[in-house]
C-alpha cells in the first residue's frame, strides 16, 4: 500500500497561513488523474499550513489538524485521530525545541487518501533525528519513539527525509481502517 500521492499526480492543496492572527486559505491544483470517473472521495486532498517555530504552535497545529479532519469528514476512527494528533504534537514540539534557531517557520501537511491519512512536519534544520531508547532517568527523548510506536501499532509507516532546500520532513501515515490485530496472550486468563 502506498502512503501518499504519487509524485506524478496533481493534487488539491489548501494552504493556511497565519499572519497577524488572520487565516488565509488558498485552494489550487486538481484531483489526482488516476481516480475513477466518479471523482475523488470528498475528504481526499492535501492541505498544508505554516506556523512560527514557537511553543504556541503546538496546540495550534493540533487544533488545525483536528478541525481539518472533522471539516473534511475524514472517516477515521477516534483512536486514529487521537494518534495523529499526538504525532503532530510530538513532531511540532521537536521542531520548536531542536530546530527553531535554524528554522523560524515550520510547515505541517495533512494528506488524505481513500485508505490512509498522512501528517508531516517540515523544517529547515539539516539534522535528521533518530528515535532514542530513553532511559528512566531522562525527562525527554521519547517523542520519535512514541511516533514510531503509535504508527507501528496502527499498521502505518513513518520516516524522515531530507528536503531539496537542505531541511527535513518527518512524516507518519496511518490507515483509516484500524489494523487487524491478533488478541494478546494473557496468562492470567488461564
Amino acid at each position: 500500500m502506498r502512503y501518499g500521492p504519487k509524485p506524478s499526480q496533481t493534487r488539491r492543496v489548501v494552504t493556511i497561513e497565519r499572519e497577524g492572527g488572520d487565516r488565509k486559505m488558498r485552494e489550487y491544483g486538481r484531483v489526482p488523474p488516476d481516480r475513477p470517473t466518479a471523482g475523488p472521495l470528498p475528504y481526499e486532498g492535501v492541505w498544508r499550513f505554516t506556523a512560527p517555530s514557537v511553543d504556541a504552535s503546538v496546540p495550534q497545529a493540533r487544533r488545525a489538524v483536528r478541525e481539518l479532519l472533522a471539516r473534511q469528514g475524514v472517516p477515521a476512527a477516534d483512536d486514529t485521530v487521537q494518534g495523529l494528533l499526538l504525532i503532530v504534537s510530538e513532531l511540532v514540539t521537536n521542531v520548536v525545541r531542536h530546530a527553531a534557531l535554524l528554522s523560524p517557520m515550520l510547515a505541517v501537511e495533512v494528506a488524505v487518501g481513500a485508505e490512509w491519512v498522512r501528517v508531516s512536519v517540515e523544517d529547515n534544520h539539516p539534522y535528521r533525528p533518530k528515535a532514542l531508547e530513553a532511559d528512566q532517568g531522562q525527562t525527554g527523548g521519547r517523542g520519535l519513539l512514541l511516533v514510531r510506536e503509535i504508527t507501528r501499532e496502527a499498521g502505518g509507516a513513518c520516516d524522515a527525509e531530507h528536503t531539496a532546500s537542505g531541511g527535513k520532513v518527518i512524516w507518519a501515515a496511518l490507515p483509516l481502517k484500524p489494523a487487524v490485530t491478533t488478541p494478546r496472550w494473557d496468562p492470567s486468563a488461564l
